[in-house]
């Protein structure tokens, strides 16, 4: 399958939030984060998002350098759904954002594009060792190729890490935003997955993401 135009990135963690995921696409720095992204070449922003749910689990594990605490991370293989957010970029656009989430300038060596050939046929190509350096495609929509990033390995292989608290009022935000779900909700869903579990609670996320202070 050759893909040519537009292509869906399925955002799972802070990305669902749009200001925090304009600052791949226009570059900046997102509230509360610690790193400066330098955006797309092509600084055009998605024309369109739409929540979708993709089969497999969020979990937390390693160290973020942007947020402090455990990363989210996608096991397509678990059992469960993952609430998402998809936004229409072009395959360029697409590049570069793999190549921020790899920790690489856009256009430099290895993010100046990808080969989507073994994600599309297979549904999973590992690009590299690094933590979002697995691309996943989960399906499509519109007719249109779903492609995320994820790390290597499975989920219960992970070192389980609970996430920061700023980390969680994201991806809170990004569930509102997205689908429409309130903070008990989003508490709820977010304290329920592995590395959150058993370190956070629903009430002690509700909590931070009711009162950040």
């Amino acid at each position: 399958m050759t893909v040519v135009g537009q292509i869906w990135y399925a955002a799972y963690g802070s990305n669902m939030c749009a200001a925090r995921f304009a600052c791949y696409i226009v570059g900046g720095r997102p509230f509360g984060a610690a790193r400066v992204y330098p955006g797309c070449r092509d600084r055009r922003l998605p024309g369109r998002s739409v929540p979708v749910v993709l089969p497999g689990q969020l979990y937390f594990a390693g160290e973020s350098l942007v947020w402090g605490g455990g990363m989210g991370f996608y096991d397509p293989l678990a059992p469960g759904e993952l609430p998402a957010r998809a936004y229409l970029v072009t395959v360029s656009q697409f590049a570069d954002i793999a190549a921020q989430e790899m920790h690489r300038r856009p256009g430099a060596g290895a993010g100046a594009g990808i080969d989507l050939r073994e994600a599309l046929a297979t549904g999973r190509a590992v690009l590299g060792p690094g933590r979002y350096e697995t691309l996943i495609c989960p399906g499509t929509l519109d007719g249109r190729p779903v492609l995320t990033f994820t790390a290597p390995g499975r989920s219960g292989a992970a070192g389980y890490a609970p996430p920061s608290a700023g980390y969680l009022r994201q991806l809170a935000a990004g569930l509102r935003e997205a689908h429409g779900w309130g903070p008990d909700r989003a508490a709820a869903y977010l304290a329920s997955r592995p590395g959150a579990r058993g370190a956070w609670t629903a009430a002690a996320i509700a909590a931070a993401v009711r009162d950040p202070d």
